[in-house]
């Protein structure tokens, strides 16, 4: 095993004693006390079944079946969630099949990035995930289930649905992907005529036409973003069936894949003798090895608030310069687009998850001592399933990559490190994403252009404003401000700016897309400028230094000039009021830091 990795292990682990041991109390005495069907009063119980067939019903009675909650994140809205529609059907034969019952407990909410980013919804978009994972405990709060069967893919959906479902940390489940869509117009054409649109040398018809050439059919988006980063870490924490993340929609294979999901969920029940509840996999190996496949594919900066809050959610506590160690002690061995041109399929053609379980393992990168849903250690992660006759097996997976281009060594990585650097200065602790990059690192100092608002640099940008070296600061966008929303809509015009030979870099409390990384960004700056970050006392032309080499993000002005300045206000109501948002003013006053996964499910409770 890695040195430093297991060195950054037994600290999340003996930082975390009391916390972990709170939380298996927690689970081990739900456990003791139900699934309560048995308990429960005539009517209530007939309540629980009363739509159910016949024979489901008699199942039900008899309190010898294991009953498998659905809880599905469907909507035909998201194309990554569309093929959900008909999954419910799919494991309810399934698991029939086996002599078990699977009833669909409940839907959460899934709202899509790609339609709201840049729009008033995109204010709502982080706290969906909380949303997302209360209403995963409210499906599964009739205590009617053995274990559980999660469908989700997109941003804030899977670890909103790895969230509620650690509060049921009792509870066998398994986690059920869709797959991406096959392969369209590449990212690296996409991102060329979003930024030849920014210029205003192609007009909207051309944008959407090639948008749609993108983002055409059913399935994940197929750059390597936070969907796709969710699906890699869920199965590196061992909560997929093996290989089953980034099987396209719609074919045999994942139909076989999504049936033997609802089985494998039949035999983790307390019924039997194979008891593995999902707070017993998500043990700090399990978290440790989502953070190094994270990193070792250059994967969403989303992670560094979205682990923290589901490391939390299990009993541990996670922060910032754990990610900052890992990532010093793991190569980047995938170039998957924004961090290179290759998309999802083509990574899974190159070798895909099988070959980088396996490429992790070899190398100690990974925990081997950890259970999955499919028994102990990941030594079945490196093979890969396939039909043969029309069954499904695994075979072993490729032993060396079918395109370095795409899927490295470890000899030979893309870099020698996972490419997250954390910031830190006066200014607060951020983290910058530099796996994608031009150089490996970023050391930059320029005067400051500042946006209260990320509406106002457009017409900025469009005057000729931003024609030289500068870093942008936009701020008042944290989790207490408006939410956090995504900033991905500023790359483009930030990107015209670095390919007309400028230096320029972004800072801001808020944060880009899983997509981003092309220009030099601090995000994520905590405190944030709402909540006392010196962010808000920043003033253009104000120096500041990013240096990824030493890890500082300064600002370059006298202690006794900052003292003397007023921080600023920004009038944020805009941001508050309109598309629903005047009904998040609760969530918004209680989550927490970047840092401490912007979460506001854990008020109250002792860090």
């Amino acid at each position: 095993m890695n040195s430093q990795i297991h060195d950054v292990t037994q600290r999340i682990i003996e930082r975390s004693q009391k916390t972990r041991a709170a939380y298996l109390d927690k689970i081990n005495t739900a456990r003791r006390q139900g699934p309560h069907r048995g308990a429960l009063s005539c009517g209530n119980l007939a309540h629980g079944f009363a739509a159910c067939n016949s024979s489901d019903k008699s199942d039900l009675r008899s309190m010898t079946k294991a009953n498998i909650a659905i809880v599905s994140a469907y909507n035909d809205m998201l194309s990554a969630h569309q093929p959900y529609e008909h999954y419910p059907q799919i494991v309810k034969d399934a698991v029939q099949a086996v002599g078990s019952v699977a009833q669909f407990a409940g839907g959460v909410p899934a709202m899509c990035d790609g339609v709201t980013q840049g729009n008033p919804g995109m204010d709502l978009s982080l706290m969906s995930r909380d949303v997302i994972a209360m209403s995963t405990a409210v499906a599964l709060s009739h205590n009617m289930f053995d274990g559980a069967l999660m469908m989700g893919i997109c941003d804030k959906i899977v670890p909103g649905l790895l969230l509620g479902a650690l509060s049921f940390g009792h509870l066998p489940t398994v986690f059920v992907p869709a797959g991406p869509m096959p392969s369209g117009l590449p990212n690296k054409e996409k991102a060329r005529v979003r930024q030849a649109y920014a210029e205003g040398k192609v007009g909207r018809e051309e944008l959407l036409e090639a948008e749609s050439q993108s983002y055409h059919s059913a399935g994940t988006c197929t750059f390597y973003g936070t969907a796709n980063s969710n699906q890699l870490v869920v199965e590196m924490m061992g909560l997929h069936l093996p290989g089953s993340s980034f099987v396209n929609p719609g074919t045999p294979l994942r139909d076989a894949l999504t049936r033997a999901a609802a089985v494998q969920a039949t035999r983790l029940t307390d019924l039997g003798d194979n008891y593995t509840p999902i707070g017993q996999i998500v043990d700090a190996k399990a978290v440790v090895n989502g953070l190094v496949a994270l990193l070792a594919t250059g994967g969403s900066t989303n992670h560094t608030m979205h682990l923290v809050a589901v490391a939390r959610a299990a009993g541990y506590i996670v922060n910032w310069d754990d990610f900052s160690e890992l990532s010093n002690a793991t190569p980047l061995l995938t170039r998957i687009y924004p961090n290179g041109s290759a998309d999802i399929n083509h990574f899974t053609a190159a070798g895909g998850m099988s070959l980088l379980f396996k490429t992790l393992l070899d190398a100690g990168l990974l925990h081997n001592d950890v259970k999955t849903i499919c028994g102990d250690g990941l030594d079945r992660y490196t093979k890969e399933p396939m039909l043969r006759d029309g069954e499904l097996v695994w075979q072993d997976g490729p032993k060396a990559s079918l395109d370095t281009d795409v899927l490295a060594t470890v000899d030979k990585p893309f870099k020698p490190d996972g490419g997250l650097s954390v910031l830190e200065g006066n200014l607060g602790r951020a983290v910058m994403k530099t796996s994608a990059l031009r150089a490996p690192e970023c050391h930059i100092k320029a005067p400051a252009v500042v946006f209260e608002d990320q509406f106002e640099l457009d017409e900025a940008f469009k005057s000729g404003a931003l024609n030289k070296d500068c870093i942008v600061v936009v701020r008042f966008q944290g989790p207490a401000a408006i939410g956090m929303p995504e900033l991905h809509r500023l790359t483009p015009p930030l990107g015209v700016l670095q390919d007309r030979g400028y230096k320029v870099a972004l800072v801001t409390d808020g944060r880009m897309s899983g997509a981003s990384g092309k220009v030099p960004a601090a995000i994520h700056v905590t405190p944030e400028a709402l909540k006392g970050g010196l962010l808000a006392k920043v003033e253009n032309g104000d120096m500041i230094e990013i240096n990824t080499r030493t890890g500082a993000l300064t600002l370059h002005v006298d202690d006794a000039e900052l003292a003397q300045r007023a921080a600023k206000n920004s009038d944020i109501a805009l941001h508050q009021i309109g598309m629903g948002r005047e009904m998040f003013a609760g969530m918004r006053s209680t989550l927490t830091g970047a840092e401490q996964g912007a979460c506001s499910l854990f008020v109250g409770q002792e860090q």
